[in-house]
C-alpha cells in the first residue's frame, strides 16, 4: 500500500497532484492547481463543496450538518477542507 494518494480533477485542465496520507487538502490546494476555491477552511463557509470520487472517511456530525443544507440530496457532496486524505480521489467542484 502507498503512502501516497492522487487528487484528480476531471473535466479541468488542472493537472493531477500527489499528496502524502492524511495530509490536510486544503493546505495544498490553490487557485494555481485546482478548481477548489477556499474561505474559512474550517468547515463552516461552504465554498470548498465539492463532489468526491473515490474511498474516505464519512463526514463528521458537523460537516453533515452543513451538506444537508448545501446539498441535501447529493450522496457525494464534501467540504474540500475536511476531506481526510486515504485514498485516491477523483474531485470535482459543486455550486451550492
Amino acid at each position: 500500500m502507498s503512502d501516497l494518494c492522487t487528487i484528480h480533477f476531471p473535466g479541468t485542465k488542472f493537472p493531477s497532484i500527489t499528496l502524502a496520507l492524511q495530509e490536510n487538502l486544503s493546505e495544498h490546494l490553490t487557485i494555481q492547481n485546482s478548481p477548489v476555491l477556499f474561505g474559512c477552511r474550517t468547515g463552516i463557509c461552504g465554498t470548498c463543496l465539492v463532489e468526491i470520487t473515490g474511498k474516505i472517511p464519512p463526514p463528521k456530525p458537523e460537516e453533515l450538518e452543513l451538506l444537508d443544507t448545501l446539498a441535501p440530496h447529493h450522496a457525494h457532496a464534501r467540504l474540500a477542507c475536511q476531506i481526510e486524505l486515504t485514498a485516491d480521489l477523483e474531485i470535482r467542484k459543486l455550486e451550492g
